[in-house]
């Protein structure tokens, strides 16, 4: 039976104010009655419809060309009574930098959308309440996020324990999940649409093959349901922190007691003399002064602290989706029971297995890849003298076992060879045929986004600009080659063509319409370094609101006026253009241009119809 429909304001006031009751500890209810909400399925729309898998089938032809606001009422009219049935999602196998491939599922464009909406409810559930040690697929999150709190905190960390778990997706228990989820969810209709979602099953070529566990890397509520999974660790090691981290300071090394306390009383001795009337230049002074420098120099030298008092332990833990790392200030054996009590609480309480080959502890000084960073700490005690203006010279040393972040050498050999540069090892840069029927403007914006884009992820790391100073040179060297093989002509000439007085490498042209653009070959030094990550917003728990926002292509749809044929007060679909020549021969570009949303147009039925005939008989 279906129940009473809820008002949009009724609506719009409850999903308001989920984040606020979750943030209190409560069980939320009622969470299936929001899926009456059309809001909340044009916000999902939207959530999904930009990406590049809007219109890559899953296990049926269902895409989401063709949306319509008629298509998502049919959808909450289908849910609400019961008849909404998954459809089993289709199985590819990417390939993974390693060699080896990674399953993905890809769900239909309906079950899409329906992912989408439970991922919204689920977000105002749960993200008030999610750890801030918890960075993948989250809002306002990423890989940098991660990286830069380990480089803000870990100071001073003396074991690196790298935890690996075992097919972390597939191997998800539905059970444990549904269990989890009821902790914080007191509503046994919408757990039931997860449930469904869950068990939908699996289709690979063509054979179906049901889910028992795990939930498909491609589903979109996917990551956010192994976020909520891998809360309980992230409680779990919010409590090993409490139990585990002891003193405010480390204690002070009997060298330093003994230093400082010498120091002070030849000061005092000092001030005596020059109270009774000392003459500065005297031998007595003199020699006293020559002390107390000396004294200061190995002060400077000698550690202040002890850098493994058994008084001072601290545990940092960081997890980024199912990789995560965990910092300790102690003994090895000390890590050693930490990384034996997170493994048996992963076997225990979630049903996962730790890799014992790819887990590990390492010493902080030697380090370990995360999140393709290679994380360890530095020591190399020196010290600086300071000087402002007239006052007296300020002498400091720099930290030690400080945090630093790296572009590990493996990471760029392997980059080098993806993009066909050359080989980094023998510094050997050569050219890309396969670029050399396309312009002078498009191979050099290929490259460009290439080197950009790695530059931009490491940018993060200390002196990143030297470590990827090898890669550029040879990204440098692979692009003049490939033009020079496109021209049939040497380096030196287009070296000649592209450089300019102030040093740089430009390509200026004239592209169709007459415009001229220019091209400046990525340097870099054009690239800045990266800004503080962490302000006030993002370093506390994220305020959820929610709030009706617009959208150009929704309004449009609710305009029900077609944008080819004109008519009005007709259902409309949007059609996914999948490259603009699709319309650009059309009465409808000159409308569509402007268009913010430019690649999903509203259309009547008809008119949507006569563009995919068009498309078929182009061969598109």
């Amino acid at each position: 039976m279906v129940g009473v429909l809820m008002l949009p304001e009724t609506i719009h006031r409850r999903l308001a104010s989920v984040p606020n009751l979750s943030r209190q500890g409560k069980r939320i209810n009622g969470l299936f009655r929001l899926l009456d909400g059309p809001e909340l399925w044009q916000r999902a729309y939207e959530e999904i419809a930009q990406n590049q898998g809007a219109l890559t089938p899953g296990s049926t032809p269902n895409t989401l060309d063709g949306f319509s606001l008629e298509r998502v009422e049919n959808i909450i009219r289908a849910i609400k009574e019961g008849r909404y049935r998954f459809a089993p999602v289709r199985r590819i196998h990417i390939p993974k930098p390693n060699g080896k491939t990674r399953p993905l599922g890809i769900p239909t464009a309906d079950d899409k959308l329906v992912q989408a909406a439970v991922k919204l409810l689920l977000e105002l559930v749960y993200e008030p309440v999610f750890s801030d040690h918890s960075h993948g697929f989250r809002r306002q999150r990423s890989c940098h996020t991660a990286l830069d709190q380990i480089r803000r905190l870990w100071n001073g960390t003396k074991w690196i324990i790298e935890v690996d778990v075992v097919s972390f997706f597939d191997n998800i228990s539905h059970s444990v999940l549904l269990r989890l989820l009821s902790k914080r969810i007191d509503d046994k209709r919408f757990l039931n649409l997860i449930e469904n979602m869950l068990k939908a099953g699996v289709m690979e070529d063509w054979e179906f093959k049901p889910s028992y566990s795990g939930t498909p890397q491609g589903g979109v509520a996917s990551p956010t349901l192994a976020n909520i999974y891998l809360h309980e660790l992230d409680q779990f090691m919010a409590e090993m922190k409490a139990d585990f981290d002891q003193g405010k300071e480390r204690r002070r090394t009997p060298e330093y007691r003994h230093l400082k306390g010498v120091i002070g009383r030849k000061r005092a001795v000092l001030a005596t003399l020059k109270a009774e009337g000392a003459d500065v230049t005297s031998t007595e002074v003199a020699t006293l002064l020559a002390e107390l420098e000396d004294l200061e120099k190995r002060l400077l030298l000698t550690p202040s602290a002890d850098p493994m008092d058994p008084g001072y332990r601290r545990l940092s833990y960081c997890r980024y989706d199912d990789d995560f790392v965990i910092g300790v200030i102690g003994s090895r054996d000390e890590a050693r029971k930490i990384m034996d009590e997170v493994s048996s609480f992963l076997q225990d309480r979630l049903d996962l297995q730790i890799s014992e080959k790819k887990s590990g502890i390492h010493k902080a000084t030697e380090g370990t890849t995360f999140l393709g960073y290679r994380v360890y700490t530095f020591n190399n005690p020196k010290v600086h003298t300071y000087r402002r203006a007239e006052e007296r010279p300020v002498r400091r040393r720099t930290a030690r076992d400080v945090i630093q972040l790296r572009a590990p050498r493996e990471k760029l050999v392997k980059f080098v060879e993806r993009c066909r540069w050359g080989n980094l090892n023998s510094d050997w840069a050569e050219a890309r045929p396969e670029l050399t029927h396309g312009s002078d403007l498009a191979i050099i914006t290929a490259y460009n986004a290439q080197m950009r884009g790695f530059a931009n992820y490491y940018r993060l790391a200390n002196q990143w600009r030297t470590d990827l100073s090898p890669v550029h040179r040879l990204f440098w060297f692979s692009l003049m080659k490939t033009l020079a093989n496109k021209h049939r002509t040497s380096v030196h000439k287009v070296v000649g063509h592209l450089k300019t007085p102030d040093g740089e490498y430009v390509l200026h042209v004239t592209v169709d319409d007459g415009e001229k653009r220019s091209v400046t070959v990525v340097k870099l030094k054009h690239i800045p370094d990266r800004k503080p990550i962490w302000d006030a917003d993002i370093d506390r728990q994220p305020n959820i609101t929610w709030t009706m926002g617009r959208s150009d292509i929704i309004d449009r749809l609710k305009a029900r006026e077609c944008l080819w044929c004109g008519a009005t007060d007709v259902p409309l679909e949007v059609h996914h253009v999948r490259k603009l020549a699709d319309v650009k021969n059309s009465p409808l570009w000159k409308q569509v241009k402007a268009a913010r949303t430019r690649k999903r147009i509203p259309l009547c039925r008809s008119c949507h119809q006569a563009v995919h005939r068009k498309m078929k008989a182009q061969g598109e």
